[in-house]
């Protein structure tokens, strides 16, 4: 969204993105991304006018990091606001969904360079966007215990 149509939107809207809660093996640590600007963030993006949110998360997935989304939950499991990373003026309605992937054979795309899974004693090293940052902050293993 360019600043001039942000400036258009009234700061009672947010813009609505579907991200993922992809978990390790132990289920103590999420999977973010890092793109092209050096921002590490969940994988997902704007929700499409007329799509599911988890319709909207395994394309998003698939688009960003060649990674398939097997399950996604039928609930979200966070909500979050905060601000776009890339343009502070757009606010976000950040809606998590854990999900579950084939398989980590991530393949790098503009949209995401790098992988790896963090806890809060990794962020410090790193710099995320405001939903990461928000995440790391409530995200409770105890409330993941079982799969999806």
């Amino acid at each position: 969204m360019s600043p001039k149509l942000s400036h258009a939107i009234p700061n009672c809207f947010y813009r609505v993105s579907i991200k993922g809660l992809i978990l390790n093996e132990t289920r103590d640590k999420f999977l973010i991304g890092r793109d092209e600007a050096g921002f590490w963030d969940l994988p997902g993006g704007g929700l499409e006018w007329g799509e599911t949110p988890q319709d909207d998360l395994v394309r998003e997935v698939e688009e960003e990091m060649n990674l398939t989304v097997t399950k996604t939950a039928s609930r979200p499991c966070y909500f979050l606001t905060g601000k776009q990373t890339v343009n502070p003026d757009i606010h976000i309605a950040n809606i998590i969904f854990e999900c579950q992937v084939d398989n980590f054979d991530f393949t790098p795309s503009p949209e995401c360079l790098e992988i790896k899974f963090v806890d809060s004693k990794d962020i410090p090293d790193l710099e995320v966007s405001d939903s990461v940052m928000k995440l790391v902050q409530i995200f409770n293993p105890q409330n993941h215990t079982t799969r999806i």
